[in-house]
């Protein structure tokens, strides 16, 4: 079986950059939350603020109103050390997901996906917005 695949180059379509962006219902919370609390670099801009990473990586945050908790991971974290990230994230007062089955977490929250060929070592927290976050195992 063919597949035609369609390789555009950063001349063709005119990107220089790709970043993500997600809503909180209060930015003040979601800067100590984010800037406080996890330690990221944050800019803050006049639409919202600007999560700023290594190598130029960057997540913006915008507030929005009727905001709704996305059902979904917005945000991976990748560490080096997931018990060790854990830990001193609840040190700093995350709470992390507790989940069964499949996606079954230990009692630090932690989903050793790897152990099992499931997927990677990964854990689930949420933001004060309720957004869900995870730090996962590089």
């Amino acid at each position: 079986m063919s597949t035609n695949a369609v390789q555009a180059t950063s001349d063709s379509t005119g990107f220089t950059k790709a970043f993500s962006s997600f809503s909180v219902n209060d930015l003040q919370g979601a800067k100590d939350f984010y800037g406080k609390t996890l330690g990221i670099n944050i800019k803050e801009e006049k639409e919202g603020l600007n999560l700023q990473f290594e190598n130029w990586q960057s997540v913006f945050i915008y507030p929005k109103s009727d905001h709704k908790p996305a059902t979904f991971t917005v945000l991976n974290l990748a560490v080096d050390d997931i018990s060790s990230a854990v830990e001193k994230l609840k040190a700093g007062g995350i709470t992390f997901e507790s989940y069964g089955g499949e996606m079954q977490t230990d009692e630090n929250g932690i989903m050793w996906g790897k152990r099992h060929n499931n997927g990677p070592n990964i854990a689930w927290f949420k933001d004060p917005a309720g957004n869900f976050l995870s730090v996962v195992e590089a």
